[in-house]
């Protein structure tokens, strides 16, 4: 019987954690929908900006993730059912004529199995790195996903705006999933990161649950009053605690797939949670 909601997993793939293709078949086999990794491309050692986990230290998997496109190409080669997802990718540190070519083509590797998570980045110097005025990484963020789209869907693109232009231009392979694979943002609830999902995404990415039942219907509402379908919206929440009870929740409000978290640890460590993470799976 199909689950009223989806389950996934997220890790921080690194060099030092479980095989990237080991924890995609165990996570296949398990029953799990669907894998997940977040990216940064380096750390700058500076201390500038606070680690949003509230440690002290940020911790040291956040330097040495892999590339989450290689990744998931991995994942995606060695499954048939799970999907694979950038849980997120910091797109306004991508130059979308190359990111829209890797988005393709992992859609077209994958079969149509990918889901793309963007987000717009917390540390200050790292995003500056790539060039990016902090102030202004959702503009740039919003022009790259918006001309990666016509990327996407036109068979001749073209985009000018104040971020990015190009001609146009020829870009194959197009997704398999049409006009483009799901977009999700990732970031916390309020009017700024709702326009955005309104104007340009296919849904939510929250981190935690709180305030879930409040903010998916306005979340539904600004989308309506873009003239969208608010009942395609995805919402997959990152970051929950494991509990029957509380999926069930999500499920009635709204909440179309949770997302498990996984330490990023050697392969004993990991299968550990992810058969503890299966038992709520089984319960469903």
């Amino acid at each position: 019987m199909e689950r009223a909601i989806r389950c996934g997993v997220t890790i921080f793939a690194t060099d030092r954690s479980i095989a990237v293709a080991e924890l995609a078949r165990a996570a296949e086999d398990r029953g799990f929908d669907s894998l997940w990794v977040p990216e940064h491309t380096h750390i700058p050692t500076s201390r500038l900006t606070p680690p949003p986990t509230g440690d002290t230290e940020l911790p040291e998997q956040y330097r040495r993730c892999l590339d989450p496109f290689v990744a998931l190409t991995v994942a995606a080669s060695v499954t048939e059912r799970l999907r694979v997802g950038t849980g997120i990718c910091l797109v306004a540190q991508h130059e979308p004529l190359v990111t829209a070519k890797a988005v393709a083509s992992l859609d077209t590797v994958s079969g149509g199995r990918f889901s793309f998570g963007i987000g717009f980045g917390w540390n200050r110097d790292e995003v500056e790195h790539h060039g990016v005025e902090f102030r202004r990484r959702r503009d740039v963020a919003r022009e790259h996903v918006l001309a990666m789209q016509r990327l996407w869907a036109d068979d001749e693109a073209e985009f000018a705006g104040d971020h990015v232009r190009f001609s146009p231009s020829w870009s194959w392979p197009k997704p398999v999933q049409r006009p483009w694979p799901p977009i999700l943002i990732g970031g916390a609830a309020g009017p700024a990161l709702f326009a955005h999902v309104a104007e340009y995404a296919d849904g939510w990415i929250p981190i935690g649950g709180s305030g879930l039942a409040r903010a998916i219907p306005e979340l539904r509402r600004v989308v309506a009053q873009a003239g969208r379908d608010p009942s395609a919206l995805q919402v997959a929440t990152f970051g929950s605690l494991p509990d029957p009870g509380k999926l069930a929740h999500f499920a009635a409000i709204g909440v179309t797939e949770v997302i498990l978290q996984l330490p990023s640890a050697p392969r004993d460590a990991v299968l550990r949670v992810l058969d503890r993470h299966a038992e709520i799976l089984r319960g469903l």
